[in-house]
């Protein structure tokens, strides 16, 4: 068969997929492919998610230029691998293990926090602010010539992926070298390190988070999504000057929720 027979039988009136090229793009489609993807990690690309967890911290433009180029070539701007996610899940597991030896926390205590952190930090909390971000974006972003064009939830949820793993390695890694020796000596110097930490690693969050959004073309005014930035640094600023420690807080219900 000539590629040209192929091409014409796929189109229908003024180019419109035929009913089963048209499933294949579906959202159920989409999601059923990725999920069963999800253990071939032979088919996975993790040198290519290491990738993008490097540019994520030195250049994250680069990363959505990525998502750019697979909206143009498999019509969908959510990742279709998911190497990224499984990556993110054994930084995860590797941190918060790493966090429940810097507390002194027994096997047990440990294995809590793994599942709490897993299961409701980043899972429960990335599925709620990613239906969120992915009501209001396509609510009231969308520009009006752009109607027939929405932001697909799994997008949302890769934008979530994106801008959580920078405040994981700050507050689950980095902060991890200086808990017991400098945050949590109870003085100045303590809590203006350990809440300038947050303030990056929350602010790298809000930033990353608007460049996801902004990469869209058929999106308007996404620099709102900057504004959170204003009540972000007076938080930073009321902390410093009331001597409230947002690492001890932290650690105290860690605590707290593993008894």
């Amino acid at each position: 068969m000539l590629p040209s027979t192929s091409v014409n039988s796929s189109m229908q009136g003024n180019g419109a997929l035929n009913s089963r090229d048209a499933a294949r793009h579906t959202a159920g489609a989409k999601r059923y492919k990725y999920l069963r993807r999800l253990f071939r990690f032979r088919q996975m690309d993790f040198e290519f998610a290491a990738w993008q967890m490097l540019y994520l911290f030195t250049s994250p433009q680069r990363v959505y230029r990525n998502f750019h180029y697979r909206k143009q070539t498999k019509d969908q701007w959510a990742r279709d691998d998911p190497a990224f996610l499984v990556l993110l899940s054994v930084w995860l597991c590797v941190s918060t293990v790493g966090f429940g030896f810097v507390l002194d926390m027994g096997f047990f205590k440990m294995i809590k926090l793994l599942l709490w952190v897993v299961f409701i930090d980043c899972v429960g909390v990335g599925l709620l602010i990613s239906t969120l971000m992915w009501f209001i974006s396509n609510k009231y972003l969308v520009r009006r010539q752009s109607r027939d064009c929405d932001v697909e939830w799994g997008y949302a949820f890769d934008v979530h992926l994106n801008a959580f793993y920078p405040l994981l390695v700050i507050l689950h890694f980095i902060q991890l070298f200086f808990i017991n020796h400098v945050i949590l000596t109870d003085t100045f110097i303590g809590y203006l390190v350990g809440n300038t930490l947050w303030l990056i690693a929350v602010g790298y969050y809000i930033y990353v988070t608007f460049l996801g959004y902004s990469a869209l073309p058929f999106l308007k005014n996404t620099v709102i999504l900057l504004y959170p930035f204003a009540p972000l640094i007076l938080l930073y600023g009321l902390s410093l000057a009331l001597g409230w420690n947002f690492t001890h807080t932290l650690c105290s219900f860690y605590k707290y929720r593993v008894k």
